[in-house]
């Protein structure tokens, strides 16, 4: 097996694309993984860079990949969208993830741990009862 440089990881619900690039930038492997199979596949993965679209789950799955040994980025999606190459799917998201993360002038962003995203929830939460009570108050009127 060829020596696995990056991988971009496309998350989803069930089925999670995987793709693999050398240090040439030519493709390794290509692969889908179901949930239960990401963890598996990754403590299987000698360590290297582990490239994802900067959502609220990659922050977990940052967290997850991160124990297993490998550096983990997370690419923000505006960034990404322009390395897409042919039709949006999954499988060509995880191409560009790649793409994306291997340039050296990217940009990244910190994944959060569990308690920084614990506290945002707790903040967005308050706002929208504020905002909701603001909503009723205006509805009384």
């Amino acid at each position: 097996m060829t020596e696995i440089t990056i991988v971009g990881l496309d998350l989803a619900k069930r089925v999670f694309q995987v793709h693999g690039a050398t240090a040439d930038g030519g493709v390794a492997i290509r692969k889908k993984l179901s949930r239960g199979q990401v963890l598996a596949f990754f403590a299987d993965l000698p360590p290297c860079v582990v490239a994802m679209e900067a959502c609220a789950t990659a922050h977990y799955w940052a967290r997850e990949i991160g124990a297993l040994g490998h550096t983990v980025r997370l690419v923000p999606p505006a960034y990404v969208k322009p390395f897409v190459k042919r039709q949006k799917n999954d499988a060509a998201d995880a191409e560009a993830i790649a793409e994306a993360a291997s340039r050296p002038t990217m940009r990244f962003v910190e994944p959060k741990s569990s308690r920084q995203q614990a506290r945002a929830m707790v903040f967005r939460t308050r706002d929208l009862f504020v905002r909701q009570r603001t909503q009723t108050i205006n509805a009384l009127r």
